[in-house]
């Protein structure tokens, strides 16, 4: 099964709301079928709000689920990219 950390959109029209969701990757992103949602992410705010659960987050990197792009560069970000680069080598 391949896992993946994607955005899941929720909010009405033009007020979008996403929540950051573990999810196997064959099922369809508006599906209800989420493993875990590790946080949130609200982007009409000024400046954009981002909640992140890190160590859960951390730990499905270590298991190996890709972020898609936009999460890619919403944990570079706020740093954990880096911090999981770091982990991996360091092992």
């Amino acid at each position: 099964m391949a896992v993946k950390i994607r955005l899941q959109r929720k909010g009405s029209k033009k007020r979008p709301f996403y929540r950051v969701v573990v999810q196997d990757s064959r099922s369809a992103v508006k599906s209800e079928k989420v493993i875990q949602n590790v946080g949130t992410y609200n982007p009409t705010t000024e400046p954009a709000e981002v909640n992140l659960k890190e160590e859960e987050i951390m730990e499905w990197l270590h298991n190996g689920a890709k972020p898609s792009d936009t999460v890619r560069a919403l944990l570079s970000q706020a740093g954990l990219m880096e911090r999981f680069h770091n982990e991996k080598n360091t092992k």
